[in-house]
């Protein structure tokens, strides 16, 4: 029995660290931006700003892989026969005083792929619309979803974090939709440093004189959620 468990332990942990090996490594401490980019990445999108109030400028960073087993063809794909399914990461590096950027948060499953196999008809939800911005101190991120068939609705949404508690914590969230048929809009607002809420309803893109109607409601108290390991699912889970 007790070699029994002994190989079930072996098997978990050898599991683990497969799926920990399948993430790629970034450099802890680098001289220059560009050298978190491992080989075989790009540098996707970067912002600049203090971001833990020591008056030196911190940068964000998405960058992406390159690898061309990533491409996918798909010749029943509407709209191309390529996808790129090439993981993103989120990084974000403090400036130091002498010079050097230290990585202090990363998240790699967060910002999505250029392409979605389940969701063919998605246009790149950090593309065009989405990116990153660092403003008054704040990371903010930006994504959409835009449907090219299959849906009618446009779907926007805004994180924001703030280093606080030695940590990047979600402290607000912004779900944006709009039909882009009817024109009807509706918005989510969630402030977590309150745990309070509001739903928009009643606005309508095409109208004028529309009569929007504000609920608000408390969030129930929960751990904010961090940067490293901070999902789209999670942040669902906060208006249930």
């Amino acid at each position: 029995m007790k070699n029994l468990i002994l190989i079930l332990l072996l098997l978990v942990a050898s599991q683990f660290s497969f799926a920990q090996s399948d993430e790629t490594s970034i450099k802890k401490t680098v001289s220059n931006i560009n050298e978190f980019a491992p080989i075989g990445w790009k540098i996707l999108s970067e912002a600049k700003g203090d971001l833990n109030k020591d008056g030196l400028v911190d940068v964000a960073l998405v960058i992406e892989n390159k690898d061309p087993k990533n491409f996918i063809v798909d010749k029943e794909r509407w709209g191309g026969d390529t996808i790129n399914i090439n993981p993103r990461y989120l990084l974000v590096a403090f400036k130091k005083a002498n010079g050097v950027y230290e990585l202090v948060a990363k998240n790699t499953k967060f910002i999505p792929s250029e392409n979605s196999q389940d969701s063919p008809c998605l246009t790149d939800p950090f593309g065009q619309e989405g990116g990153i911005e660092i403003v008054k101190g704040v990371l903010k991120v930006h994504l959409q979803n835009f449907y090219s068939c299959g849906a009618w609705e446009i779907y926007n949404f805004d994180y924001t974090f703030r280093f606080q508690n030695n940590s990047f914590q979600l402290i607000g969230y912004n779900h944006f939709s709009l039909h882009r048929s009817s024109g009807e809009e509706t918005s989510t607002t969630m402030n977590f440093s309150t745990m309070k809420m509001n739903y928009t309803s009643g606005m309508n893109a095409f109208k004028d004189g529309g009569k929007p109607k504000t609920t608000w409601q408390k969030i129930k108290p929960r751990k904010l959620l961090e940067l490293n390991t901070i999902t789209e699912e999670a942040v669902d889970a906060f208006e249930y």
